[in-house]
């Protein structure tokens, strides 16, 4: 049951991104959102155990990292093409300085494989080893 309500928790917070992003008229942007807002998600269920906001749950926990680190791994992909929209958050320095942007996505996505969800200690220990790498890269490329 506890399986369940994590995962209709997370399936409700994507779709909430989903919603919030609506607007969004270029394609390509609206995809790099969703997958920001999938790791935004992961992070917030991450965040609320470590807080003790919700019980700690190890197999909800891992399932948050390794979605971390799989949209880490697409985030290359993701902001491949140099598409812009208004509702995009996105600062042009990541196509002007690619190969700082792609080194970045790679240390999220290590710092993600790194983690081992063993118990509540761990997520703490995982907030800020993957929370370093977000803040890393979101003070240089984000609005």
């Amino acid at each position: 049951m506890k399986k369940l309500l994590t995962t209709s928790a997370v399936l409700i917070s994507v779709a909430a991104a989903v919603f919030a992003h609506s607007g969004v008229e270029n394609q390509a942007v609206a995809d790099r959102m969703a997958g920001m807002k999938t790791i935004g998600a992961s992070m917030k269920t991450l965040g609320s155990m470590a807080k003790g906001a919700v019980e700690f749950d190890a197999v909800a926990a891992q399932a948050a990292v390794d979605a971390v680190a799989a949209k880490a791994a697409a985030i290359p992909v993701l902001f491949e093409a140099q598409e812009s929209d208004p509702m995009s958050e996105a600062k042009a320095d990541i196509w002007t300085n690619w190969d700082d942007f792609v080194s970045k996505a790679a240390a999220l996505e290590s710092a993600a494989k790194g983690v081992s969800i063993t118990d509540a200690a761990s997520v703490r220990d995982a907030m800020g080893a993957i929370g370093g790498s977000c803040k890393g890269c979101h003070s240089k490329y984000r609005m």
